[in-house]
């Protein structure tokens, strides 16, 4: 009859208290608990980590283990196998005893397994007269019954970390996968946004990561993360606005009319103050006179058809008004706003304006109206000493309210149309008939057919010749019809 339960392990093994304080534990479980083995196994195996045991020792408990015949464990009952080291070994896979007596040695400090060591130290069972086993002396099994349900705690909080640290790394690949394609995209097409800044503070993100990052390492880097990721789809809302009303006016068209012509002469005016503080000093009275004069031009002209505040020019107005940008494009047509960007693309760096107020620029203005200015800008080049701070004067006066790319362009345009009328120009809408043959030049040509007009368009050219001639109107022939001749400059062939 056992009369004395070891406590203490043989030879020179000390004993420390936290073995103690596992013995006690262990006798303090309810005799009534019968658990699984194997799956308070599953759920050693799943807190190894925190539990301080190595794989090595699991192997060897997984073999205890199987040594106990049962498939479930009660606490009332002794739970001691008693394995020689040749058996254990056998069933961990033929481990060197070396390796045994250190891993055993694992368990025991990990409160797994209790020593019940006989005076000389071996394992063995000693039966009574009846046949029954009397005493024991092996490893004590009690732990994982008396420690059952904080192995099972600890393995779900084990699987809850690995949740939380998996769906951080997965939010960590979705960010830095998005931020890094949606800036190659953005530079790609040309989109306006400070998108230097934006990669430098990715990058000082991610240097912060470290190789092994705990989860809240990772969800502190996926916040940051985040807010670059909010910033670069605030820089992108504004151009993919300006590319949906641009896709939507080229769909839909318009007509627009004018309220307060006086303003595109004021703004005109200012705009040719603008490019004179731009000018180089030699260069500012040629440009004062030349920008004056498109302004007398640009008031004297009609100007019907045009709403206050200035609408933006069309792309058509803008490549007629900016013929030295389609010269640029080397034959490559125009079509829509998105070529006329990746055309200006190429002029801000001839101009030498820099990348930061080209920029500063898109965000201010719209990519579309940027690239109106630019065009504009490009094409009066020659009498501009320094195209990039005159582009940052006009984005401050943007600010203010006090710029429009309207008048611009129609300056522009008008000194085109001026030009066209002195000299060759444009071609006149209407070819001259040549005399019958044979009769020489003593027959006068015979006169071109009129051309029919609507109302509308005899009214706005009666009245813009009228003012032009003092009331008088020298487009009429004596038919009263409209002369074509006259309108050759402003008329296309039918």
């Amino acid at each position: 009859m056992q009369t004395h339960i070891a406590t203490t392990p043989f030879g020179r093994r000390t004993m420390s208290l936290a073995q103690v304080a596992e013995q006690t534990s262990a006798r303090a479980a309810p005799k009534d608990r019968i658990v699984h083995k194997w799956q308070v196994f599953h759920h050693i195996r799943e807190a190894r980590d925190r539990l301080g045991a190595t794989d090595r020792a699991l192997t060897i408990l997984n073999a205890l283990l199987s040594f106990h015949p049962e498939t479930t464990l009660a606490g009332g009952a002794d739970i001691i196998v008693w394995p020689s080291n040749e058996q254990l070994a056998a069933r961990a896979n033929g481990m060197p005893a070396t390796t045994l007596r250190r891993h055993l040695a694992v368990l025991v400090d990990c409160g797994l397994v209790i020593r019940r060591d006989s005076p000389n130290g071996k394992r063995f069972a000693r039966k009574d007269r009846a046949g029954d086993i009397a005493q024991v002396y092996g490893f004590d099994l009690a732990p994982i019954v008396a420690r059952a349900e904080a192995f099972k705690a600890m393995a779900e909080a084990v699987q809850a970390d690995k949740h939380a640290r998996q769906v951080a790394r997965e939010q960590l690949t979705l960010l830095r996968r998005d931020i890094v394609k949606t800036i190659a995209a953005a530079r790609q097409e040309a989109a306006p946004g400070p998108w230097d800044s934006l990669q430098h503070r990715y990058q000082d993100i991610i240097g912060r990561l470290p190789r092994q990052a705990g989860t809240a390492i990772i969800a502190a880097i996926c916040g940051e993360l985040g807010g670059l990721w909010r910033d670069i789809r605030t820089s992108l809302k504004n151009f993919t606005q300006s590319r949906i009303q641009v896709a939507n006016e080229s769909h839909s068209g318009g007509h627009i009319k004018e309220s307060n012509p006086e303003s595109h002469l004021e703004s005109e005016k200012s705009y040719a103050r603008d490019e004179e503080e731009g000018a180089a000093p030699e260069k500012r009275a040629a440009a004062d006179r030349h920008a004056g004069g498109l302004a007398k031009d640009f008031a004297k002209s009609p100007r019907k058809g045009f709403s206050d505040p200035a609408p933006d020019p069309s792309l058509a107005t803008v490549i007629k008004a900016c013929p030295a940008l389609v010269e640029l494009a080397q034959g490559r047509p125009i079509r829509d706003w998105r070529d006329l960007l990746s055309i200006a693309g190429l002029v801000r760096p001839m101009l030498g304006i820099s990348v930061k107020s080209w920029e500063e620029t898109c965000a201010t203005l719209g990519p579309q109206r940027a690239a109106t200015l630019l065009a504009a800008i490009y094409q009066r080049s020659e009498g501009i000493a320094n195209p990039g701070g005159y582009l940052r004067h006009l984005t401050e006066r943007a600010v203010e309210g006090r710029f429009s790319t309207a008048p611009m362009i129609l300056a522009l345009l008008t000194a085109r149309l001026k030009a066209g009328r002195g000299g060759e120009g444009l071609a006149p809408s209407v070819p001259a008939v040549e005399p019958p043959e044979g009769e020489g030049h003593s027959t006068p040509p015979a006169t071109p057919p009129a051309i029919s007009v609507s109302a509308a368009l005899r009214q706005r050219l009666t009245s813009g010749e009228a003012g032009r001639n003092g009331g008088r109107d020298r487009r009429r022939d004596a038919g009263g019809s409209l002369d074509p001749k006259a309108l050759s400059y402003s008329l296309k062939p039918a």
